[in-house]
């Protein structure tokens, strides 16, 4: 099986009766979603396998559990939407639907009924509507924003949309709209991050308070606060993912999925670092870190006094951890 690019991502039913955690992995090169059911004893239990296309990558189930959307990232660029067996956790495809680009990172509103895009290859962000039954309609916002958009998040609130560059080392700030599902820039619409930093993904706080960015190019992670009131962010402090006796030194960005040269330099890579994924769990205690050059993962403790990763330890650093994260 071919599986060069595998994204991950699981889900919890919410019913008590019917409670269990299913993993999708997307297989790019075989272009084709597998389930598995988590076991008790942490290990997966594989299950069905459904065909997409080729270069399925990045997938977002929906705030209620019942959809699962996935990318496609060869031409005509398409989002797949399946419908999930809450008992089984089984996938049965609803429909597709347009969109505007190649996406390494897509995320949907708390609503569920919006879906973002971010374009690392064309240095764009889209807006798309999701149907009641999960299909996805035409793109009817798409905004140029800068180089290398590598993910698009919402904060809790639903107010405040954010879009990692990895190529501009900056993070674009929006408003975003719950009735329209429009973006508007925010003032002021972008937080420049330190020169050759490389923000990749982003995640959201418990609390809504912070917001932590991964930088694929330095491997460290960046604490910001977040406003509630203006959804603005400020830089607090940042921290590095690595060991301290890593050999890697800082990358350069790598071309985008289904281009030629994807995810090469013009140089040696060998040891770049190449940071690639960030979760954290559910009560906010901890966050989960992965390093491609080294297949290192990595998991901080977030301290509750200053709530950032300012004076978190790395812990259980282990090899052969490949695919816990995807391409550009």
């Amino acid at each position: 099986m071919k599986a060069t690019i595998a994204i991950l991502l699981s889900m919890i039913l919410g019913s008590p009766a019917l409670a269990a955690t299913y993993v999708y992995v997307s297989n790019a090169d075989d272009g084709e979603i597998a389930t598995y059911t988590l076991q008790a004893d942490g290990s997966l239990k594989p299950g069905q396998r459904i065909k997409a296309e080729k270069l399925v990558m990045p997938m977002a189930v929906s705030p209620d559990k019942r959809f699962l959307i996935a990318a496609v990232r060869s031409k005509p660029y398409q989002a797949y939407s399946y419908r999930i067996d809450p008992g089984s956790g089984e996938l049965k495809l609803v429909g597709t639907g347009p969109l505007a680009e190649s996406f390494p990172y897509i995320s949907l509103d708390h609503s569920g009924r919006f879906l973002f895009g971010a374009s690392y290859g064309a240095n764009l962000i889209s807006v798309n509507r999701v149907a009641a039954d999960g299909r996805i309609g035409l793109p009817f916002q798409v905004v140029p924003t800068a180089r290398n958009a590598h993910s698009i998040r919402i904060d809790n609130s639903n107010h405040f949309v954010l879009v990692a560059h990895l190529g501009t080392d900056q993070v674009f700030q929006f408003l975003f709209d719950e009735k329209t599902g429009r973006l508007t820039a925010n003032t002021p619409p972008v937080l420049q991050l330190k020169q050759g930093t490389g923000p990749r993904h982003l995640v959201v706080s418990q609390d809504n308070r912070f917001i932590y960015v991964l930088n694929e190019l330095t491997g460290t992670v960046t604490t910001l606060a977040l406003d509630p009131g203006t959804g603005l962010l400020r830089e607090l402090d940042s921290v590095s993912v690595l060991p301290p006796e890593t050999k890697l030194v800082p990358g350069m960005p790598r071309g985008a999925v289904g281009t030629p040269g994807a995810n090469q330099a013009p140089r040696n890579t060998d040891n770049d670092i190449w940071a690639a994924d960030i979760h954290t769990t559910p009560d906010g205690k901890f966050l989960y870190i992965s390093e491609r050059t080294s297949s290192t993962p990595g998991a901080f403790s977030v301290d509750p006094r200053p709530v950032t990763v300012s004076n978190c330890t790395p812990w259980d650093l282990e090899r052969n951890a490949s695919g816990l994260g995807a391409g550009a």
